[in-house]
């Protein structure tokens, strides 16, 4: 995995000014190219794999938005968290005014401790730029 050292910016922060390591992502794989993948490695057709993955997607998405975690075997948890303004008093908070968004959450799956995800990751400063 690529990194860049990237200086805090946001004076709001505790860690302003400071330097840290941020991913870098040089391609976005859509999922026309994993499904590709998938039917290579399996004997399902492109067609039957894209069936399922467009109707996953909607159940997942769905349940996501109804306030669900969504546990995948193998995968991870995913859920989604509120992002708002803090207010002094209750009876001052209002959602259109303090809730600025939504943020997907996703929580690894986890055997034993260890997390199959992260297995293998090693770290390559990125020297392009």
């Amino acid at each position: 995995m690529k990194y860049r050292i990237k200086k805090e910016t946001k004076p709001k922060l505790p860690t302003y000014g400071k330097y840290k390591a941020v991913a870098v992502h040089e391609q976005t794989i859509t999922s026309e190219q994993i499904i590709q993948e998938a039917a290579e490695l399996h004997i399902l057709s492109e067609g039957v794999i894209t069936a399922v993955v467009m109707r996953l997607s909607e159940v997942i998405n769905r349940h996501l938005r109804n306030g669900d975690r969504v546990r995948l075997r193998d995968w991870g948890l995913m859920k989604l968290e509120i992002e708002s303004d803090k207010v002094d008093n209750l009876r001052d908070f209002r959602a259109k005014k303090h809730i600025r968004g939504v943020r997907l959450h996703f929580i690894p799956e986890s055997n034993d401790g260890t997390q199959a995800l992260y297995d293998g990751i090693t770290f390559k400063k990125d020297v392009s730029l």
